[in-house]
């Protein structure tokens, strides 16, 4: 569902990203890790059509992100690691217009909104403007705006910020529950627990290049996730 072939971004003399590739199925969740300013934001950006490559190929379903953007971003959900909600909005409001966005009708993405908004518990502030939400429930309602539209692939840069204990187990439970439905799922997050829990395989970035792969199992070899990747990212000092 998404093939990722020979990657690389550059900003000047500076290579964010460097001849990356990598594939992803339907129903498989695939974690993308690495330090601060490895081009895991790059990626993603360029992955949800927010960014163009220097060069390579990025496809989604078929479909490259290049040339058919906009049938891309009809299949796809993301949620950013800063995302930014028009405040003055309601809930609602919010999410009648990422559907608009997508080129649905409302009637047919509501009664998903109202199961997201229930499972997450912000259905009773569907109707309040989100400068009044928390910052969790902000998050919250990010999350839900980005499978309104019932996506076939969910691209996610950091979904814990902001989120308490129950929040994020709801959110690894629906990341394995969209994963059992087929759909495709990118996620990148510093946090090693919750890649060992929900991801099936994982790619370690360092430096724009990818520097191991493979299952948790595989790359753990009976020793703690944390201590591989901090071993691969910052040498065995």
């Amino acid at each position: 569902m998404i093939e990722i072939r020979n990657l690389t971004k550059k900003y000047g003399d500076f290579t964010a990203v460097d001849d990356i590739s990598l594939s992803v199925s339907p129903g498989e969740i695939y974690g993308f890790l690495g330090p601060n300013g490895a081009g895991k934001t790059t990626t993603i950006r360029i992955l949800a059509g927010l960014s163009l490559p220097t060069s390579g190929t990025v496809r989604v379903a078929g479909l490259d992100i290049g040339s058919d953007g906009v049938r891309t971003k009809a299949i796809l959900g993301y949620v950013p690691d800063r995302p930014y909600l028009y405040e003055k909005l309601t809930g609602k409001e919010l999410l009648e217009f990422v559907v608009n966005l997508y080129g649905r009708e409302w009637r047919d993405c509501e009664t998903r909104a109202l199961d997201l908004l229930r499972y997450f518990d912000i259905a009773g502030w569907m109707h309040s403007r989100i400068e009044n939400y928390s910052h969790g429930m902000k998050q919250k309602l990010v999350i839900v705006s980005a499978l309104v539209h019932d996506p076939a692939v969910l691209v996610v840069d950091e979904p814990m910020v902001g989120l308490d204990a129950l929040a994020q187990k709801l959110v690894k439970t629906l990341l394995r529950r969209l994963a059992g439905e087929q759909k495709t799922i990118f996620l990148t997050t510093h946090t090693m627990s919750i890649a060992e829990a929900v991801c099936d395989r994982i790619g370690i970035l360092h430096r724009g290049r990818i520097v191991a792969t493979g299952t948790t199992t595989e790359l753990k070899s009976n020793r703690a996730l944390e201590d591989v990747f901090l071993e691969l990212t910052y040498g065995n000092d």
